[in-house]
């Protein structure tokens, strides 16, 4: 897979990160929407294959197709700006402020849900012959999903709130380290095994992804899922979104770049080696 060390490949994140944080306002929004749809029609895939076989394990195996193949593609996700663009600012790059940051984490925030909406609307279509009938057990496990995960969590009210945050902690600790991992390879059989293996982890153990939810909570409510807008947006999306903030930075971005670009090097002394001891004279 022609792997590429720490030393090597956390550069390269810097320079993705000032990368988007200088591109237009068009292209930005292009790219996280294309990236909002595809991870949204890779969940609804993951949630179909999981409804017909029965087999979380077999969805969880699988759901990595979009993040993949959106990011081979180029496109963004808000998951993975988190990560890469406060790296630019931390380096000092020239030009780079937190208003450039911000720029960039509110124009892929938009563009991801603009997708995923559009996805959301398509797939209760689907699942209900355009509202024409109720929705088929596909889209009854989606609304499921919608109640279990605002209303669950606001049963237990300041636990569930703590219990949302860190699931979305370890959900971007795990999408980022897949996104730094298609840094790791030079060939595309290596960046998509590598970025495989995290995004699997995550989508099996349940962990709350702020650009999947887009997708999975507004086709809830067009699904009749028993919860609110406003249960949504308290209850799941804002703590999620600050969770992944949280995780992506703080156990990917902060230490790659603090222990290989600010390494804290130790001073190293050659031992001393005693003299040779004199040639005998022939």
């Amino acid at each position: 897979m022609a792997y590429l060390t720490p030393a090597e490949f956390v550069p390269k994140l810097i320079d993705a990160g000032e990368q988007k944080i200088f591109m237009s306002t068009r292209d930005t929004l292009i790219r996280a929407f294309m990236a909002g749809a595809i991870l949204a029609l890779s969940a609804a895939f993951a949630i179909t294959i999981t409804v017909n076989t029965g087999q979380p394990l077999a969805g969880a195996i699988l759901f990595p197709v979009g993040f993949v193949l959106l990011y081979l593609l180029g496109f963004d996700l808000l998951t993975g700006v988190f990560t890469l663009a406060p790296l630019a600012l931390i380096d000092r790059r020239p030009g780079v402020t937190i208003g450039g940051v911000l720029r960039n984490w509110g124009l892929v925030f938009v563009g991801n849900f603009a997708g995923a909406l559009l996805v959301a609307l398509f797939m209760a279509i689907i699942v209900t012959y355009g509202f024409d009938v109720p929705p088929n057990k596909v889209g009854q496990t989606i609304g499921l999903i919608g109640e279990k995960r605002t209303l669950g969590y606001a049963a237990h009210g300041a636990s569930g709130m703590l219990t949302l945050f860190i699931r979305g902690m370890l959900c971007n600790w795990m999408v980022s380290t897949g996104v730094v991992a298609a840094f790791m390879a030079t060939h595309v059989s290596g960046k998509v095994l590598a970025m495989w293996m995290p995004i699997m982890l995550f989508f099996y153990m349940g962990f709350e992804h702020s650009v999947v939810n887009m997708f999975l909570f507004p086709s809830g409510l067009m699904l009749g899922g028993n919860f609110s807008l406003a249960d949504y947006l308290v209850w799941n999306e804002i703590p999620t979104v600050l969770g992944n903030l949280v995780g992506g930075l703080s156990f990917v971005g902060l230490t790659l770049y603090s222990t290989h670009v600010r390494t804290g090097a130790t001073r190293h002394t050659a031992p001393t080696r005693p003299a040779a001891a004199p040639t005998p004279a022939e």
